[in-house]
């Protein structure tokens, strides 16, 4: 975990250049306290902030080349740099370091721009050619590490995270109408797209290539690939898949351990999170502490669980307790880092967890994030199975039945009262053959934020389906993949790298200088995975059934059998004590800030904090409304209104 940032132009030139490259970088303290380290020279500015991890002593960045000519920055780890220093070292090139980092220019000196189809990593890098006076940047394959650019003064700038862009780039500081929209409807905006004006995310799995000639080509190197229907078995028995899968884990695991500083793990109680440290334990020599988040309110608390596992494998473990006082006393700053709309305060808790995971002296953890999204976890994938067998008989009585069978974790779960279970899950059944088909009742539910927009906003959005735009950004043979196999695409684009990845992984983890590393996203997982026939996945209504399979002699019987209950926090609760809320909720949702700011309708958002702070919003969509309006004032508040009111230098 590190921080880059920097510009290309013709008009760059060493000397003015690092001024403007120290202002960017401070912007990342956070995310590499460690030092900084600098590259200016015509044509190109770099900058990096460290975290230092790999090679203490001599891994401080920028990196170049034996020439000189190629340099690089990057966040992030390149998990096989041994093997790969081996190969090169074989090959003839010389090393000057013993970092992960030096990999990557001696691989493009050998494979050009192709250089990222060796890595196995999770990375942001940005590389400067001398030579050929071009820029490369390039996102890890299943977006775990951001990378943002833009255009601007006749220059393409790019940074770790937004509000670097903006330290230079004031003018950039505007929020986007469209971009809103996507994050209120699909919990992020959708990539490219940002919530600020020309401001763009490269994709996972791409990278951009700017020419010296000012020539752009963006390039997609790695993506989710399913096979088609009808395309012969890749396994020969679900005995030897699950051999294949407890290999792969236990190799990537081990891979995801190699550091130079100690190295936790989090522990949710779940199978993914105990798998990774049973296999920790049961296969490595790496001495592991664990730590947990853990609540006031029953409904969200996981600790008896948690503390089963710590028995279980023996672990030295910590547990945070976290109130929704808490929760709704750190959510600015929450927004601040995640730099986006956000509709749950999830993220909170884990944000809370990374300071005690850092003031025990830990900079890196495991996580169990991305087995639903590759094992088909999720109750949306049921849920899914479940409305496509139902509309084959739309009018049978019995068939939406099953769908009792899913979120009896929740509180005020829709499948508590039948009829209106069949009127909310009933909700998109027109839509069976689309790829969207799985996502269309949470985006219905969420999009019904949209409905506060000012009537100034909605305006400037002009005709928008968000259906038909989410589509237009998928595969063109999508269609042509099983059912199962659509739904995770959608989910691993929309949810896992835009929303889980940033806002509730690299994000809050980074705030507190703390790197999350992600097992279950080695690509080769991914690719084994997206292989499996649909019913290793999800076999009945038992979900991720290879994955159990795979860990069942590491874990207790019943974490193994347990039905998965995903991590949540309180929403609006978390924001109101006996109807009382923080100066800052009553101040950024007031009529007066509100009319000021122009993206939502004062009157409508008046009436859905009264309902909020009388305990009456109990369901999704006012939860998620009110929880994505905040946030989305927050936004303003830090980076649009301050910058209004900080008088000129």
């Amino acid at each position: 975990m590190c921080g880059i940032a920097g510009f290309s132009g013709p008009d760059v030139r060493a000397d003015a250049a690092r001024p403007v490259l120290d202002t960017m970088i401070h912007t990342l303290h956070h995310r590499g306290p460690d030092g900084y380290g600098f590259h200016a020279a015509d044509g190109i500015g770099l900058a990096h902030a460290r975290l230092s991890i790999i090679d203490l002593a001599t891994g401080d960045q920028p990196i170049h080349n034996e020439a000189g000519d190629v340099w690089t920055v990057f966040n992030g780890e390149i998990f096989n740099y041994i093997e790969l220093r081996e190969a090169l070292v074989a090959q003839g090139h010389v090393f000057y370091t013993q970092s992960d980092t030096e990999v990557i220019v001696h691989l493009y000196d050998r494979y050009g721009d192709d250089f990222v189809d060796h890595l196995n990593g999770q990375f942001a890098i940005a590389l400067w050619d001398a030579r050929r006076r071009r820029l490369v940047l390039a996102r890890d394959r299943a977006g775990i590490r951001p990378l943002f650019h833009t255009h601007a003064r006749g220059r393409v700038w790019f940074a770790s995270e937004i509000k670097t862009l903006l330290a230079v780039l004031p003018e950039r500081a505007t929020l986007d109408p469209r971009g809103l929209a996507e994050a209120l409807t699909y919990w992020a905006p959708a990539d490219p797209d940002t919530a600020f004006s020309g401001v763009h995310s490269l994709p996972p799995g791409h990278r951009l290539a700017i020419e010296a000639d000012g020539t752009e080509t963006l390039t997609q190197y790695w993506d989710w690939r399913f096979p088609a229907r009808g395309a012969a078995p890749a396994f020969t028995s679900v005995e030897d898949a699950t051999a294949e899968l407890r290999a792969l884990l236990v190799d990537a695991v081990r891979l995801q351990l190699r550091a130079d500083v100690p190295v936790g793990a989090y522990l949710s109680g779940g199978l993914d999170s105990s798998g990774i440290v049973a296999m920790i334990r049961g296969f490595t020599d790496t001495p592991v502490r664990t730590f947990s988040v853990a609540f006031e309110d029953a409904e969200f608390d996981e600790s008896e669980h948690q503390q089963a596992m710590v028995r279980h494998l023996g672990t030295d473990h910590t547990t945070l307790t976290v109130s929704r006082v808490e929760i709704g006393e750190a959510f600015p700053r929450l927004v601040r880092h995640a730099e986006a709309p956000v509709l749950r305060t999830a993220p909170v808790p884990m944000m809370l967890l990374s300071a005690r995971v850092r003031a025990e002296g830990y900079k890196v953890v495991l996580t169990g994030e991305g087995a639903d999204e590759v094992f088909g976890g999720y109750d949306l994938f049921r849920e899914a199975k479940v409305r496509r067998f139902w509309a084959r008989q739309r009018e049978s009585r019995f068939r939406p039945l099953l769908l009792g069978r899913l979120y009896g974790y929740l509180e005020n779960s829709p499948v508590r009262n039948p009829a209106f279970a069949q009127s909310f899950f009933g909700q998109g059944l027109e839509h069976l053959d689309r790829p969207i088909f799985a996502h269309v009742p949470r985006w219905t539910t969420s999009q019904r934020a949209l409905n506060f927009l000012s009537s100034e906003l909605r305006a400037s959005l002009g005709p928008w389906d968000p259906l038909t735009f989410y589509e237009q950004r998928l595969p063109p043979d999508i269609d042509d993949w099983r059912p199962l196999a659509r739904d995770q695409y959608v989910e691993a684009k929309s949810l896992l790298a835009a929303y889980l990845l940033a806002a509730q992984g690299d994000r809050v983890a980074a705030a507190n200088s703390v790197e999350g590393r992600v097992p279950y996203l080695d690509h080769r997982v991914i690719e084994f995975g997206n292989r499996l026939p649909e019913h290793y996945k999800v076999r009945g209504m038992t979900e991720k059934y290879l994955l159990r399979r795979a860990l069942a002699d590491l874990l207790p019987a019943d974490i193994v059998a347990r039905t998965k209950q995903p991590y949540r926090a309180p929403d609006s609760a978390s924001f109101f004590v006996d109807g009382k809320a923080p100066d800052y909720v009553d101040d950024l949702l007031s009529a007066e800030r509100l009319r000021k700011a122009g993206y939502f309708d004062a009157g409508m958002v008046g009436r859905l904090v009264d309902k909020c702070r009388t305990g009456k919003a109990t369901g999704f969509a006012d939860n998620q409304a009110f929880v994505g309006i905040l946030s989305t004032m927050l936004l303003d508040e830090h980076f649009v209104h301050s910058r209004d009111q900080t008088p000129p230098a």
